[in-house]
C-alpha cells in the first residue's frame, strides 16, 4: 500500500464552491477525520478522570474549612478574654485638639493679653514691672500646679475632701499617657486647668499695681494659689463643697473673677493709695496698648469658656455664640451710659466695658441662651461703671486698674444671674426640674462664701508678708518708678 509521506499536500477541492461546502454541511451527514476520532476518544477517556479530581478538590477544600473554623471557634474565647482585659480607650481625637487650643488661647489670655492691657493703663515708669509681674506670676503658677496644686484642686482630699483635694497626685504622680479625663488624656487636663491657675492671681495684680514690692508679689502668688485658689477650684469643680450646695459656675466667675477681685480690694488697701491719688491726674500711659491687650483677651476668652466645655460639642458652641453678644452688649451699654453721664464716649470706657461683660458671662457661658447673655451683658456695663467711678470715688479706696469694679462686680452679676436666666422659660439650658428660687440661693450662697473665703484668707496672706519682708517700695523708689527702682530696666528707651 502506498501511503503518502510527511510532506505530500492532501489532495485539495475541484473548486472553491466545493471547499465551502465541505466546511457547512450539516452534522448528520459529517464524519471526523481518524486524528479527530482519537482526539475525541483520548477526551472521553479523561473525563471519568476530571470528574475525580474535582471531587477530591471540593472534599479538600471542605476539609480546609471546616479545620479553619474549629482553630476560629477554639480562639474565641481566649479573644473575648483578651479584648475584656485589653483597656479600652476613650480618647477623642477632635475634642483632645479642641482642648489644646484652648488651652493656647488660654495662655494668650495671660501673656501677652493681660500684661498688655494692664501695661497700657499704669504710667509709662512702671509699666515694665507690670509686664514682669503678669509673666513672673504665670510662671510661678505653672511650676505650682505640677508641683502641688493639680492635686489640691483634682483629687479626693479624704475627711477635708468638702474643702481641698488630696496629695495623690503630687509631682503629678500617677499622670502618664494612659491615663485620661472624660475623652481626653489626662495631660490635656493638667494643661488647660494649669493657665486658669496662671490668670487668677495675675488679674488681682493690677489693684495694687505701682506701689508694691516685687519681691511681696513674687512671694504672695504660690502661698495665695496654695490657701486660696486650689481649694476654691476643688470646692467648685472638683466636687467639693459649693458643687455639694449645687452652686454652678460654668468657666469660674467664683473660682476666678470674685477671687481675683476681693483679692485685690484687700491688696489695695492693706498697701495703702499710690501717692498722688486723688490729687494728681494719674492718666494711662498707652491706651493703644491697652486696646491690644484687651483684644487679645477677648480672643482668648473663647478658650476660656468654650473650652471650659471638655470637648468640641454643642456646649462649646452655644458658650462661643455667648462669650460674642454678651461681651458686645456689656461694651456699648457702658460706652452709652458713660457717653450720657459724661457727655463723651471714651476707649478706656469701652474696653473697660468689653471685660466687664466677658467677666459677667464666664459663670454663665454654658448654661443660659443668646438673649439672657445679651441681658447679662446689658447688666453688667452699667453697673461696673457705676463702681468704676461713682462708688470708687467716693470710698476713696486706689484700686489702681479696677480689678474691683469689673472682675469682681462682673462675677457677681453673672454668678447671681445664672440662677435666673438658666430658667428654660428665658432661653436657659435648666430642665423641666428647674427652680429659679433654690438655684439663685444657691448661686448667692456660692457668693459669699468666696467671699469670705478670699477675703479673709488673703488678708492673713498679706499680713504676713507686710510683717516679714514689707509690701510697699519706698516712697522715692515709687516717685521714680518701678522699671528702673524695682528691675533696672526701662519699658521704653526713647
Amino acid at each position: 500500500m502506498n501511503l503518502p509521506s510527511a510532506h505530500q499536500t492532501p489532495p485539495s477541492p475541484t473548486s472553491k464552491k466545493e471547499g465551502f461546502s465541505m466546511i457547512h454541511r450539516s452534522p448528520s451527514r459529517w464524519r471526523p477525520s481518524g486524528l479527530a476520532a482519537a482526539a475525541a476518544a483520548s477526551a472521553a477517556g479523561l473525563l471519568p478522570g476530571l470528574a475525580r479530581a474535582q471531587e477530591l478538590s471540593q472534599e479538600v477544600s471542605a476539609e480546609i474549612a471546616a479545620a479553619v473554623a474549629a482553630a476560629l471557634a477554639a480562639a474565641q474565647p481566649a479573644a473575648e478574654a483578651a479584648a475584656e482585659a485589653a483597656p479600652v480607650s476613650g480618647i477623642d481625637s477632635g475634642d483632645t485638639a479642641f482642648m489644646a487650643i484652648s488651652t493656647l488661647l488660654v495662655l494668650m489670655m495671660s501673656i501677652p493679653g493681660l500684661a498688655l492691657f494692664y501695661g497700657g493703663m499704669v504710667r509709662s515708669k512702671n509699666m515694665l514691672s507690670v509686664l514682669t509681674q503678669v509673666l513672673a506670676t504665670v510662671c510661678i503658677a505653672c511650676v505650682v500646679w505640677v508641683f502641688w496644686g493639680y492635686s489640691m484642686a483634682f483629687t479626693d482630699g479624704g475627711g477635708l475632701n468638702d474643702y481641698v483635694g488630696g496629695f495623690d497626685k503630687l509631682f503629678l504622680r500617677g499622670v502618664d499617657l494612659a491615663s485620661e479625663t472624660g475623652t481626653m488624656p489626662e495631660y490635656m487636663f493638667v494643661a488647660f486647668q494649669m493657665t486658669f491657675a496662671a490668670i487668677t492671681p495675675a488679674l488681682a495684680l493690677g489693684s495694687f499695681a505701682e506701689r508694691m514690692k516685687f519681691k511681696a508679689i513674687v512671694l504672695f502668688v504660690p502661698i495665695w494659689l496654695t490657701l486660696v485658689y486650689f481649694p476654691m477650684a476643688h470646692m467648685v469643680w472638683g466636687g467639693g463643697l459649693l458643687a455639694q450646695w449645687g452652686a454652678l459656675d460654668f468657666a469660674g466667675g467664683t473660682v476666678v473673677h470674685i477671687n481675683a477681685g476681693v483679692a485685690g480690694l484687700i491688696g489695695a488697701l492693706m498697701v495703702g493709695p499710690r501717692l498722688g491719688f486723688g490729687k494728681e491726674h494719674l492718666a494711662p500711659h498707652s491706651l493703644t496698648m491697652t486696646m491690644i491687650g484687651a483684644s487679645l483677651l477677648w480672643v482668648g476668652w473663647f478658650g476660656f469658656n468654650a473650652g471650659s466645655a471638655a470637648a468640641a460639642n454643642g456646649v462649646a458652641a452655644l458658650a462661643t455664640v455667648n462669650t460674642l453678644v454678651a461681651t458686645a452688649a456689656a461694651g456699648l451699654a457702658w460706652l452709652f451710659v458713660e457717653w450720657t453721664v459724661k457727655g463723651h464716649p471714651s476707649l478706656l470706657g469701652l474696653v473697660s466695658g468689653v471685660i466687664g461683660g466677658l467677666v459677667a458671662i464666664t459663670p454663665a457661658a454654658a448654661f443660659v441662651g443668646p438673649m439672657g447673655a445679651v441681658a447679662l451683658g446689658l447688666i453688667a456695663g452699667p453697673v461696673c461703671f457705676v463702681f468704676c467711678t461713682t462708688v470708687k470715688n467716693r470710698l476713696k479706696y486706689d484700686d489702681s486698674l479696677d480689678v474691683f469694679g469689673v472682675h469682681f462686680i462682673g462675677g457677681v452679676i453673672g454668678a447671681v444671674l445664672t440662677g435666673v436666666f438658666m430658667a428654660p422659660g428665658l432661653g436657659g439650658q435648666g430642665d423641666e426640674s428647674f427652680s429659679m428660687g433654690s438655684q439663685l440661693y444657691a448661686q448667692i450662697e456660692g457668693v459669699v462664701f468666696t467671699i469670705l473665703w478670699s477675703g479673709v484668707l488673703s488678708f492673713l496672706i498679706f499680713k504676713l508678708i507686710d510683717l516679714v519682708i514689707g509690701l510697699r517700695v519706698d516712697a522715692d523708689k515709687e516717685r521714680e518708678g518701678l522699671d528702673l527702682t524695682e528691675h533696672g530696666e526701662r519699658a521704653w528707651n526713647l
